[in-house]
């Protein structure tokens, strides 16, 4: 594994690639309970108006699972358990190696770091599963974790 220094928002952060030289992102997929019916999405930072699912970077130390758990607290403002491991997904363009993980959700913060944050200023929302996905059709690495994570939900929402 190798790592970089990268300048941020004047804080320094650290990247973490693997022995391809790919990036190491996790993403968190949230659900408000056991029934995977509803998913928590953040506005994207770039594209406010645009939802994404939390992720970022793996740092130092971390494994993928606790980076998803951070992402969560740090992107969504939300605390739960950990509940599945989805898979890792490639962006070869991008070159980005992302775990994804579900999370059921037991807090939901009233404050959090990137809603504090003025540059970045996110909103979270609740989506129905079949929504979430319209939500995020422009990025099909993310539609496709949402797809891999409720197949029975889709599946049903669209047969009926």
């Amino acid at each position: 594994m190798m790592t970089t220094q990268h300048k941020k928002n004047n804080s320094t952060q650290i990247r973490m690639f693997d022995q391809d030289g790919y990036r190491k992102r996790a993403d968190c997929i949230c659900f408000r309970d056991h029934s995977e019916e509803e998913v928590l999405l953040v506005s994207s930072r770039s594209h406010g108006t645009e939802w994404t699912i939390p992720g970022g970077g793996v740092e130092p130390e971390e494994d993928g699972k606790q980076t998803a758990e951070r992402e969560a607290l740090e992107e969504a403002g939300v605390k739960g358990h950990i509940v599945r491991y989805i898979g890792t997904y490639e962006d070869h363009d991008r070159k980005t190696r992302t775990e994804v993980y579900t999370m059921v959700v037991q807090e939901e913060c009233h404050e959090w770091q990137d809603k504090e944050d003025k540059s970045f200023n996110r909103q979270r929302m609740w989506f129905p599963i079949c929504e979430a996905m319209e939500q995020v059709k422009r990025k099909p690495f993310k539609r496709a974790y949402l797809q891999a994570a409720c197949p029975d939900a889709i599946a049903k929402k669209h047969t009926n």
